[in-house]
């Protein structure tokens, strides 16, 4: 019986490496093939009917003309890519420019960029008609040359200033980059004050003259970096505020938050209002745009260190079994987003924790 299984043990044993060449081997059926392509020779087209109708199919992998032979490859030398310019990486704050449009490109959030690009408005005579911090945006009165800080005015107007009147609209968006902005302006012209409001003109037509104005901003973003000015938070906590925070009836009785804001600042937002609540939150997923939040917690303020969470096992384990967990969700809906409270992904909390939880949300975003 010994001999038996010896030899049925042997046999397995060969078969399994014949197969192993079989399988991977040069004619295996998973054999490599990386290299087929060099063996890869043209062929003539399908030829069909003469009386058959078919439908014109252009090649899949058609070969391109004026290929380099083989015999001239060893004489021959691929080219290095040229360097990218390191000018247009240095600093915290550069133009980028991208046909006839251009933009200032700050590493900094928006919120940080916002009041500095204020102040330097008015610093130089501009007059703030119309702000929008929750969209980003703010607008400069109608005014003439004449009416700006006159050294600003020479490098952006000239000598030849003339007698129009020019507003700017400056627009300040989420960067490509992670943690940094990016600064537009455009521009309106009218001859005179009785004249009617023109069109701003669109990226692609941006005036001469809101293009000297970007690069004085962008000294001017510069000179106060290289200061050492803070560009703080605190000056501008309202920017991602939304316009307006109205508690509406979203049918059969449940209340909703609704906010005039873009998803990402009422996420921000509603984040921090959270906080302000003091209400803990566990977990969160913004690309679905969902609190998960626990009121039997307080908010957070510093997480524990290693010892003390080992030595928390209890305080875990009485957190896990709370009953006071609740989903807030952002929807977004054009340029509104609306704040509703769930019990779980398929049910809505009761009406008066959505409004007790709403509340102290809207109570907080001011």
């Amino acid at each position: 019986m010994k001999r038996f299984a010896g030899i049925c043990l042997l046999a397995v044993t060969a078969s399994s490496l014949t197969g192993c060449g079989w399988l991977w081997g040069k004619e295996g059926y998973f054999r490599d093939r990386g290299g087929d392509y060099l063996e890869a020779r043209p062929t003539p087209v399908m030829q069909t009917p003469e009386h058959a109708q078919v439908k014109h199919l252009d090649p899949l992998l058609p070969i391109p003309h004026r290929i380099a032979s083989i015999e001239s490859a060893e004489n021959s030398a691929v080219p290095r890519p040229q360097p990218l310019p390191a000018s247009a990486f240095t600093g915290d704050f550069s133009i980028q420019k991208s046909g006839p449009l251009s933009w200032v490109v700050a590493q900094r959030i928006p919120a940080q960029v916002w009041p500095v690009a204020q102040q330097f408005f008015e610093d130089h005579g501009f007059k703030i008609a119309a702000e929008r911090p929750h969209l980003g945006e703010f607008v400069t009165q109608w005014q003439a040359p004449s009416e700006l800080d006159p050294s600003l005015a020479r490098q952006v107007w000239g000598s030849a200033t003339g007698n129009q009147q020019t507003r700017f609209r400056v627009r300040i968006e989420p960067g490509v980059q992670r943690n940094s902005s990016e600064v537009f302006i455009d521009q309106a012209q009218r001859g005179s004050a009785t004249a009617s409001n023109a069109a701003w003109t669109d990226n692609s037509t941006t005036g001469v003259e809101a293009g000297a104005l970007l690069g004085e901003l962008n000294d001017y973003l510069t000179q106060r970096n290289e200061k050492g000015d803070s560009f703080s938070l605190l000056a501008s906590q309202t920017y991602d505020t939304p316009k307006r925070v109205a508690l509406i009836d979203g049918g059969n009785g449940i209340k909703v938050l609704r906010l005039d804001a873009t998803f990402d600042r009422a996420w921000s937002s509603v984040g921090r209002a959270l906080s302000g609540a003091d209400i803990q939150v566990d977990d969160l997923n913004r690309s679905t745009g969902l609190y998960y939040i626990d009121l039997a917690q307080k908010a957070k303020k510093d997480e524990p260190g290693f010892f003390k969470r080992l030595f928390s096992a209890k305080k875990k384990a009485a957190e896990t079994a709370s009953t006071e967990r609740y989903i807030v969700r952002l929807t977004a809906i054009n340029q509104q987003v609306f704040v509703s409270v769930e019990r779980n992904l398929d049910t809505l909390a009761p009406a008066e924790v959505t409004e007790r939880i709403l509340e102290k949300i809207r109570s907080n975003l001011d």
